[in-house]
């Protein structure tokens, strides 16, 4: 299904994109986050010179109902669409996602090898352990949702504007991808940055070994975030990882977007 890019948009989630140099650099937010939580590294990134987009994914910023009939092609396609248009503009790109926008940005770096410089992941997730994800694709026909996963955030007063439920189709759908993805790491070779929060109650730990043992890429380099939770773009680390981020892009792709 495909929604009006502004249909009943909450106010806060609106997509960000700033033209600047010849390295772009695309952010990807969570499963039912919102622009809201990529924004500011985006903003951040955009005053150092760099060409910017922050897609909302369809169903997102609305309703969870909205989410419910929208599935992972067609959050892939809205990020593979911001994609092209940075290759149109740039001559590197940098991808970069939270949680299920990590695994969006290991997607395009899969299909889209020439097109992806190096990536950047802020607790990706690919995989989940709770036995309750395990029974989601028979519960999706019962249950239309689940209690939602949003503002995992250690920081006081920060929100990322998602949705206090998780719809369940969707989130069978999302699964689908994981295993996808999954199966294509050693595809992927592109230098990779790698944040994880020490305490993270929405994705836990074994998305980090699976990927970080299953890409294929010679540079990977691992930051701990000591004090954030899972929306870490929006918590206590979030100076941490712009800097980091900011220097990666440097160091793997030459110099800023000046």
């Amino acid at each position: 299904m495909t929604l009006s890019p502004d249909a009943a948009a909450v106010a806060g989630t609106e997509p960000y994109s700033a033209d600047g140099g010849p390295i772009g650099v695309l952010l990807c937010h969570g499963f039912t986050g919102s622009p809201a939580s990529m924004t500011p590294w985006g903003r951040q990134l955009a005053g150092l010179g760099h060409t910017v987009r922050v897609p909302r994914l369809p169903g997102h910023g609305t309703t969870w109902n909205d989410m419910n009939r929208t599935r992972w092609p067609d959050w892939y396609a809205e990020v593979d669409a911001a994609l092209t248009d940075l290759r149109a503009h740039c001559d590197r790109v940098v991808v970069a996602g939270l949680s299920m926008g990590g695994c969006l940005a290991l997607r395009l770096a899969e299909q889209r090898p020439h097109d992806v410089d190096a990536i950047v992941l802020v607790n990706p997730a690919v995989n989940v352990a709770r036995f309750d994800i395990k029974l989601v694709p028979a519960l999706q026909w019962v249950l239309p949702a689940m209690p939602g996963i949003g503002n995992d955030i250690k920081k006081p007063g920060q929100d990322e504007i998602g949705y206090d439920k998780t719809p369940l189709k969707a989130l069978a759908s999302q699964l689908k991808m994981w295993k996808d993805v999954r199966a294509a790491l050693p595809s992927v070779t592109q230098p990779l940055l790698f944040f994880r929060s020490d305490e993270d109650h929405v994705v836990d730990a074994t998305s980090k070994a699976i990927i970080l043992d299953g890409v294929s890429s010679t540079v990977k380099e691992f930051v701990a975030l000591p004090n954030s939770f899972h929306v870490a773009t929006l918590d206590n680390d979030a100076p941490l990882i712009f800097e980091r981020t900011a220097a990666f892009i440097a160091e793997q792709l030459g110099g800023t977007g000046d």
